[in-house]
């Protein structure tokens, strides 16, 4: 398939997304870049999970290179399409096929609640 269909999949509306960073975790990332996000377990079965199967208060997540690269890119005010843009700049060939991969990417990053979105129309 070529690259015009696989971009043509994606749908133009999420590429248009804007994400930034949930308020309920913190990250850091050390001196060659690596990003580690930092996440509070709280609320009742989180607690019960703590006492009883010894699940720590905070999960860290690593996030590799790509990942690494893209997090600090998140600030609300960012387009997907324009951290493709940066990811692609950056690494080249080696971030192909880009939008896909970002998609995905984010898309994960929504469904543990790590990414919030903000309205492309008000900005």
């Amino acid at each position: 398939m070529s690259k015009r269909k696989k971009q043509e999949r994606l749908s133009a509306n999420y590429l248009e997304k804007i994400p930034r960073h949930s308020t309920r975790l913190s990250w850091s990332s050390d001196e060659k870049g690596a990003v580690t996000l930092s996440i509070e377990n709280k609320g009742l079965a989180n607690r019960l999970a703590q006492l009883i199967l010894r699940k720590p208060k905070i999960s860290y997540i690593h996030l590799d290179e790509l990942g690494s690269f893209v997090w600090p890119l998140i600030d609300g005010e960012r387009t997907i399409l324009s951290i493709g843009e940066a990811v692609e700049a950056h690494f080249g060939d080696k971030a192909k096929p880009t939008y896909e991969r970002l998609a995905k990417f984010f898309q994960i990053l929504d469904s543990y609640g790590f990414v919030e979105w903000n309205d492309p129309t008000s900005t």
